[in-house]
């Protein structure tokens, strides 16, 4: 089976900040992670990543709050998506 997309959204904020995700279908899991996604979510503000979540190969799921990273436990999309968009309105509060 080849990868197939099932999520992708952009939102650009009037300050200049943007939103982008992306979750892919895929035939075998990306070593480490033991599920059939590759996401990439990433909240970018003044030209840097403030917040990502991901699941790069070699490192499998995690989370990025600007420089530190942390282990992510991935449980389904939906709740990575609601995790992600709870971590940027947290992010803009604060702001």
């Amino acid at each position: 089976m080849k990868a197939r997309l099932i999520y992708r959204f952009e939102q650009d904020y009037d300050d200049g900040a943007m939103v982008r995700m992306v979750i892919w279908d895929v035939s075998a899991p990306v070593p480490p992670s033991e599920h059939r996604f590759k996401y990439r979510l990433v909240y970018i503000a003044h030209g840097k990543r403030v917040i990502g979540f991901d699941n790069e190969r070699g490192k499998g799921d995690h989370r990025h709050d600007g420089n530190k990273e942390s282990p992510y436990a991935f449980a389904d999309v939906p709740t990575l998506i609601r995790d992600f968009i709870q971590a940027v309105k947290s992010h803009r509060r604060k702001a």
